[in-house]
């Protein structure tokens, strides 16, 4: 729940440590957001928390050690990630209730949670502003409003799992000698889980920006961009991408091979694949009825066998899996 981190390059101090409520709360609404916080039962604190790292991003760790419920005050303005280490955890947001802890929400979305006293988060903090700017140079231009990702995070996709390994590698450099001594490789290692979280998990503008490279983006390919965006659940081709950018088809796959480093029909199908996601993690989440047939032949995906290839290809998991892994995790 921070607000953001504002390059105060502190690592590795514990911030509490205790049983006081009161201070515990002041504390989070301080460095964080202001909240509100209820111990349940009446129980006592056991609280700790401890900065792993604050700079461009932020690293945390907190447990309550108490049953709590926890509700920002209003709407975020950052993204915050929640990497459950131990216990366990509830969290809504907008209103649904995810399926695990394991999650991200960003700026306008409401959230609450409730924590269980055996439970420990590691927490990662992106201000608004890092995410803007990453996703601006990968599209070419600001973006027209706050990315959402998809909240829940599906630990059994190989590249969620690479990405939260990268997060445990971060902690442990910080905790290091040698992130004190090297500035410059902890600023690397900052823009690298940024990076790698825009590219592993789902969101508002994966269709523009997963995997593009950041070279500022011609106008034509940005309208063919938001054609397909718009589009995409429908029967379109590379003709109609051409027409909507206001070029011709031959002219559209040189300006998407050199600045996308790509094709319009792969991007479409790039496109496509993260609906098909969206959609089968809300059937898999009983948000939605279907199966995975029913979703791909939404998405135009009429060869079922290639269909499969390229979902494992993007997300480490056959789409079969994906609705496994998500009943199983409900």
């Amino acid at each position: 729940m921070r607000r953001a981190c504002e390059g105060s390059g502190r690592d590795g101090g514990v911030l509490f440590r205790g049983s006081n409520v009161e201070e515990l709360h002041e504390l989070i609404s301080t460095r964080f957001a202001p909240h509100r916080m209820r111990v349940r039962d009446g129980h006592g604190l056991d609280g700790r928390f401890r900065c792993v790292h604050e700079g461009a991003v932020g690293l945390y760790e907190l447990g309550y050690g108490a049953d709590v419920d926890v509700t920002p005050a209003g709407p975020l303005d950052f993204y915050n990630v929640h990497i459950p280490l131990a216990g366990d955890g509830a969290l809504t947001v907008d209103g649904r209730r995810l399926s695990c802890a394991l999650s991200v929400v960003g700026p306008g979305q409401t959230v609450s949670m409730g924590w269980n006293q055996d439970s420990v988060n590691r927490i990662l903090i992106l201000p608004r502003a890092a995410v803007d700017q990453a996703l601006a140079d990968r599209i070419g231009e600001p973006p027209r409003g706050p990315l959402s990702f998809e909240p829940v995070l599906q630990s059994r996709a190989a590249p969620v799992r690479a990405w939260l390994d990268l997060v445990r590698q971060f902690a442990a450099f910080t905790d290091s000698g040698l992130a004190a001594r090297s500035p410059l490789a902890k600023g690397h290692f900052e823009q690298l889980l940024l990076q790698g979280l825009l590219d592993v998990q789902p969101h508002t503008y994966s269709g523009a920006a997963a995997g593009r490279g950041t070279a500022a983006v011609p106008r034509a390919v940005r309208r063919a961009q938001e054609f397909c965006a718009e589009n995409a659940h429908e029967p379109i081709s590379v003709a109609d991408m051409a027409r909507a950018a206001g070029v011709g088809v031959r002219s559209l796959r040189e300006g998407f091979r050199r600045h996308l480093q790509t094709t319009p029909l792969a991007y479409l199908r790039d496109v496509r694949l993260n609906g098909v996601r969206r959609d089968l993690t809300a059937v898999a989440e009983g948000r939605a009825p279907g199966n995975v047939t029913d979703v791909a032949l939404r998405w135009g995906f009429t060869h079922l066998g290639r269909f499969t290839g390229h979902y494992r290809a993007a997300y480490g998991e056959t789409p079969s899996q994906t609705v496994r892994n998500g009943r199983r995790s409900g």
